[in-house]
């Protein structure tokens, strides 16, 4: 049987790292198996839901390489959800309940008082015809529930293990709302049952849902999926995280300049005790990709740990790789200025810095006003190459009698402005000979 997986995010905000974490690993176990990655968007909250929102999730997604081979939206798939309504009224296992929310809570106070667990007591099933179109004359419209079988429920959990649930300790969850919405539960299952989804891959905050939704599987006639519940994220400090937080974003991230394939590189190992390094494209992580490594525990995610592997993925990225995004910066050079720069960067925009450093005007800083004047007399003629600075700067030295930190720290403060860098001896061919000799002599060039 083909592997079909799904990732189903709601349209109501943008994507962050928890997301893409579930996204990545649906699309890397279909990778892996030959499967398809189905991108579901949960817009059934038609208050909360927006385009802008779905297609910055699309957006987001395809910045990360992350592709689907077919798309579906909840929206537009009502008579489906309807005829499964339908189906389940027939069959005896949907039933009306018309408890108010905060008869409900009463309710739930009451058991919770006498040391009961907080289950919904099925007293709308004890009510006679009579007593329904009485409260439907008052005014009360119906919520509908799903009525569980009380038996024990057991799946072989992809990253659990074994996993078995005693339903009769669960109350019959609501599948319908009074106002006729559907909440999460049957459109998600009624959509697994027409995609063929064959594994559902997900947060173990979802866990709980597992056992009613496998009985919902059997109740509409269909084979339930396999399941897999991965672990959560936490912060570099164990705390919760916040979805607010815009570090989380992958808008935010993207923002700040960090590579996708550091995003997707860092997400694929968090939570396992694989080591944490880059890659240069998606078709590296597959062979590696295994449910079996994620631990139990929370994976703690540190954006300070993502912006080092961010820097080591531009550290061995090839020219071809970045070109177009360099020219569309204004950076030229070729590859000669990338295998001179690179090492030094965190994010690609710092590539900007260092060629405004080579082509463009700037500011020399002369910490010593007669070295850099030797130094500027004793610049050799053009061309130059790798060997220029090691030649030039031991003559600087034989000549002024610096040596170490006093020879290199002014040199490198006169041609680049800067205490730290590239190394001059792939920079200063990049600089030139007219534009070294104007800093040195401490002119703006």
């Amino acid at each position: 049987m083909k592997t079909t997986v799904r990732f189903a995010p709601s349209p109501t905000g943008r994507l962050h790292a928890g997301n893409i974490r579930t996204a990545l690993f649906n699309f890397l176990f279909a990778r892996k198996t030959g499967g398809s990655f189905i991108l579901r968007l949960d817009d059934t909250d038609t208050e909360r839901s927006t385009r802008e929102f779905a297609r910055g999730i699309e957006e987001d997604l395809r910045w990360l390489g992350i592709e689907w081979t077919k798309e579906v939206r909840q929206s537009e798939r009502f008579a489906l959800y309807a005829a499964a309504v339908e189906q389940l009224k027939a069959s005896g296992r949907l039933y009306p309940a018309y408890e108010t929310p905060e008869e409900l809570e009463v309710k739930r106070k009451r058991q919770l008082a006498r040391g009961k667990p907080p289950v919904y007591d099925r007293a709308a099933l004890k009510l006679t015809a009579e007593e329904r179109g009485k409260l439907e004359e008052e005014g009360r419209k119906p919520h509908w529930r799903f009525l569980l079988e009380q038996r024990d429920v057991v799946w072989d959990d992809l990253v659990r293990g074994r996993q078995h649930v005693d339903a009769a300790s669960l109350s019959d969850p609501v599948l319908v709302r009074a106002d006729g919405t559907y909440l999460y539960t049957l459109p998600s299952v009624v959509d697994d049952i027409d995609l063929g989804i064959t594994h559902v891959i997900r947060g173990e905050d979802h866990v709980a849902n597992t056992a009613p939704q496998i009985q919902l599987f059997e109740a509409l006639g269909a084979k339930s999926p396999a399941f897999g519940h991965h672990n959560l994220l936490v912060s570099a400090d164990g705390q919760a995280l916040s979805k607010r937080d815009r570090s989380l974003a992958i808008e935010g991230l993207r923002a700040e300049g960090i590579e996708p394939l550091a995003v997707v590189s860092y997400a694929a190992v968090l939570g396992t005790s694989d080591p944490i390094a880059p890659h240069v494209s998606l078709d590296e992580i597959v062979p590696g990709f295994d449910f079996a490594k994620l631990s139990r525990a929370p994976a703690r995610f540190d954006p300070h740990e993502l912006r080092l592997l961010n820097a080591k993925l531009l550290h061995m990225l090839p020219f071809n790789a970045v070109a177009d995004r360099l020219r569309a910066m204004g950076v030229a050079g070729g590859d000669e200025f990338w295998e001179a720069v690179r090492g030094n960067l965190a994010v690609l925009a710092d590539a900007k810095i260092w060629w405004e450093v080579v082509s463009g005007q700037l500011q020399p800083v002369i910490e010593d006003a007669k070295l850099c004047r030797e130094a500027a007399a004793l610049l050799p003629l053009e061309p130059w190459d790798g060997e220029t600075w090691s030649a030039w700067s031991s003559a600087v030295k034989q000549a002024t009698g610096a040596k170490g930190k006093a020879l290199f720290a002014p040199l490198r403060l006169a041609l680049t402005g800067r205490e730290h860098g590239p190394e001059l001896k792939q920079l200063l061919p990049l600089i030139g000979r007219t534009r070294a000799a104007a800093r040195l002599e401490g002119k703006t060039a």
